[in-house]
C-alpha cells in the first residue's frame, strides 16, 4: 500500500517544505516556502546533494510529489544514497510520488545550441509535469557549454513556473559561474542557501548558511553545522568551535 502521508513531519504547515529534520528546520525559518525558487550554492563536497536529499524526504513526508533531475546520480545510486542516510524512499518511488530523471552527458560533445535546447526541454518538462516540486541537482554541468545569458534565461523561466504554482530547487557549484551571473541568480531566487566546510577540531564539518528566505517569519542569516553518518543520516552539531 502507498506511504502513509498523514504521518507528517512538520506537515501541518501547508506553506512550507519541512526537511524532516527538526533542528535543520529551525535554522531555515521552519522550512522552505512552497511555490518558490530556491538556490542551493556551494563548492565541491559541501553537502549540497545531502541537503537536497533531506528536502526530498521532508517533502514526501508531507505528501508532495517530486521530480528530481540529477546530473549527480543514477536512479539506483540515488535510492542507495538515501537508504544510507536511513531515508527509505523505495515505496514513495514505487508509487510515483518521486520520479528520478538522470541527466548524464559523459562522452558526448555538447554545443551551445544543444544546451539551450536541453534547458528549454527541462523547463517544458517541469511545466507539464503534475509534480508539485522540481529539484535540479545540479545545474553545473550545463554551464560548461553555454553562456551567462542562457543560464539567466533558464532561471527567469523557472521563476515564471513558480508564479504558476511550482516549487523549484536548484543546486549549483559556485566555481562554475561568473560573480556577476551569481549575483543575478541570487537576486532572482526566493531563497538562497550557501553550503561551506568548516574545521572543527581535527575534522571538517558541513555548514549551511541561510542567506535569505523570502516571506520567512524568522530572520535569515542563521548557520547550522552538520555531519553525515552512515545508517543515521544528517546530524546537526553545535558550531561554536567551528572555523570556517
Amino acid at each position: 500500500m502507498p506511504p502513509n502521508v498523514t504521518d507528517l513531519i512538520g506537515g501541518q504547515n501547508k506553506h512550507i517544505i519541512s526537511t524532516g529534520n527538526y533542528e535543520l528546520d529551525k535554522r531555515i525559518a521552519d522550512g522552505l516556502p512552497l511555490t518558490s525558487l530556491t538556490l542551493i550554492e556551494g563548492e565541491n563536497d559541501t553537502g549540497k546533494s545531502v541537503l537536497t536529499q533531506q528536502i526530498i524526504w521532508g517533502a514526501m513526508k508531507q505528501g508532495l510529489s517530486i521530480d528530481l533531475y540529477t546530473t549527480e546520480n543514477t536512479t539506483k545510486s540515488f535510492i542507495t544514497q538515501m537508504e544510507s542516510m536511513s531515508l527509505d524512499i523505495s515505496e514513495y518511488f514505487a508509487w510515483g510520488y518521486l520520479r528520478i530523471f538522470p541527466l548524464h552527458a559523459g562522452g558526448f560533445e555538447w554545443t551551445k545550441e544543444e544546451i539551450e535546447v536541453a534547458l528549454q526541454r527541462l523547463i517544458a518538462s517541469i511545466k507539464k509535469s503534475p509534480a508539485q516540486v522540481a529539484i535540479i541537482d545540479s545545474l553545473t554541468l550545463f554551464t560548461e557549454y553555454t553562456d551567462s545569458d542562457t543560464i539567466l534565461e533558464f532561471f527567469t523561466n523557472c521563476k515564471s513556473l513558480v508564479d504558476r504554482g511550482k516549487t523549484i530547487i536548484v543546486s549549483l557549484h559556485t566555481y562554475a559561474f561568473e560573480e556577476d551571473t551569481l549575483v543575478r541568480i541570487r537576486s532572482i531566487s526566493d531563497a538562497h542557501l550557501n553550503m561551506k566546510k568548516a574545521l572543527m577540531g581535527d575534522k571538517y564539518v558541513m555548514v549551511l548558511e541561510v542567506v535569505k528566505v523570502h516571506g520567512a517569519k524568522k530572520t535569515s542569516g542563521n548557520m547550522v553545522s552538520f555531519e553525515v553518518h552512515a545508517g543515521y543520516g544528517m546530524k546537526v552539531i553545535p558550531m561554536s568551535f567551528a572555523k570556517i
